[in-house]
């Protein structure tokens, strides 16, 4: 990636180890560290969709309440740096490259016994470290995949978050929703809170089995908190905020997109068990850190003229959040979608809510290992009923550009995270700048 120090490029090798389920390496390594992760005050927050937008809202209001913060995403757009962030400000390559050298010895000493950590596990383990030293009094943690069994859930959390859930990576989470809602709900600890967003009944009646077992309060987040829309554009949507115990007033809010009114609402109704919890935060702290979020590459104004939304969004269920806001901020004008995904992606599944918005499509290899290639994508293109064309990533963007200002349309970029990485590169753009 961009201008990453040899040293950095050289961690992505741990990806040969594939990926790894299971909570003994991260906790043996840890362990060798002294248990960084124990120091911290840990919102934790897992879900299929929308599980970055609740963990920068959550952020925001922190930072705006005056805490010294921590966040820890993934994946990373251009630089690996951007997971591990400090007051919104991502780690230096200086200090990157301190931790892993850290991390790197005491992963050694593990190895013979617990086998070699994978990338996501050394990643894991640098940001607690970071955050530590940091002295960061609050943490915002997403999980990478599943819950139960993944890296971040050594954390015991103040509160649990799971956003929504759907069928995703079942190859590691199983076939099912029912099965998948077990994995999500793993990050569920004895006695802690849980809020979840929108699940279905079957999602609902497994994660709350759970919480039961483990004798936690289980908090909906629609049923705590109420988000409503008053007015929206380009620049943000005026929302309404308030719940059983505050009335939060009018907000603008940068994010687009109306599922982004339920993310909004599960970020309050977790402040407010944080609040519970014995941390100050007041109704000010929440209207700031709400009207100035910022989470990059998701439906993401990347041009007026022509109106292009750059949007990471790579499964069914964010493909059918994306095409409404595109269809809404289109305004009945044509739309032209630029994408590009990875192999173990459902093409089809996320082609299919963008039935009857698109009128023209260009396709894209990404540059990964797992890219679906581009004359493949307009294949599955075309029998959408689209005209398609692959082409590469500069010629795709100009190309749409073009369109769009002869047929005063809209482009929509979208499919996959590295895509959005790559339109970012191309373009000189830093998503934490």
């Amino acid at each position: 990636m961009k201008d990453e120090p040899e040293a950095i490029r050289n961690l992505y090798k741990l990806h040969t180890f594939g990926i790894k389920l299971g909570l003994e390496r991260i906790k043996a390594l840890l362990e060798r560290m002294g248990n960084p992760e124990r120091e911290l005050a840990v919102i934790h927050v897992a879900g299929t969709n929308g599980k970055g937008s609740v963990c920068a809202i959550l952020d925001s209001i922190l930072r705006a309440a005056g805490y010294r913060t921590g966040i820890y995403t993934s994946p990373h757009l251009v630089r690996l740096n951007e997971r591990t962030r400090v007051d919104g400000k991502c780690i230096t390559d200086d200090e990157f490259l301190g931790l892993v050298k850290e991390v790197e010895r005491h992963a050694k000493a593990i190895a013979k016994s617990h086998g070699e950590a994978t990338f996501f596990e050394f990643t894991t383990a640098v940001a607690f470290e970071y955050f530590r030293r940091q002295n960061a009094r609050m943490v915002v943690a997403e999980t990478g995949m599943g819950g139960r069994l993944d890296a971040t859930n050594v954390v015991m959390p103040l509160v649990s978050v799971i956003t929504n859930i759907s069928i995703e990576h079942a190859m590691y989470l199983g076939p099912d929703i029912a099965s998948i809602a077990r994995e999500k709900a793993g990050i569920i600890k004895q006695g802690r809170p849980v809020v979840c967003g929108e699940l279905d009944e079957t999602a609902l009646s497994v994660t709350g089995r759970i919480a039961a077992e483990r004798r936690c309060l289980l908090i909906e987040a629609r049923d705590a908190v109420s988000v409503r829309r008053v007015s929206g554009g380009l620049a943000g949507q005026k929302i309404a905020v308030a719940s059983a115990d505050s009335d939060y007033g009018t907000i603008v809010m940068p994010l687009l997109g109306r599922h982004q009114l339920e993310n909004c609402a599960i970020a309050v109704a977790a402040i407010e068990q944080v609040i519970a919890a014995g941390v100050s935060v007041d109704v000010e702290a929440v209207r700031k850190g709400i009207s100035t979020v910022r989470w990059p590459g998701r439906c993401e104004v990347l041009s007026s003229s022509p109106l292009m939304i750059l949007d990471g969004g790579h499964n069914p269920g964010a493909a059918e959040r994306l095409s409404h806001t595109v269809k809404e901020l289109a305004k009945k004008r044509p739309v032209g979608l630029i994408f590009g995904m990875c192999s173990d992606k459902d093409v089809g599944g996320f082609l299919r809510p963008f039935a009857g918005v698109v009128k023209q499509c260009w396709t894209v290899t990404i540059s990964n290992e797992r890219a679906v290639p581009r004359a493949d994508l307009a294949v599955a293109a075309e029998a959408m009923g689209w005209q398609a064309r692959a082409a590469g990533l500069s010629e795709a963007l100009t190309e749409a550009g073009k369109w769009a200002l002869e047929n005063n349309g809209v482009v929509c970029i979208a499919g996959s995270l590295y895509l959005v990485g790559e339109v970012m590169e191309l373009r000189d753009i830093s998503p934490f700048d």
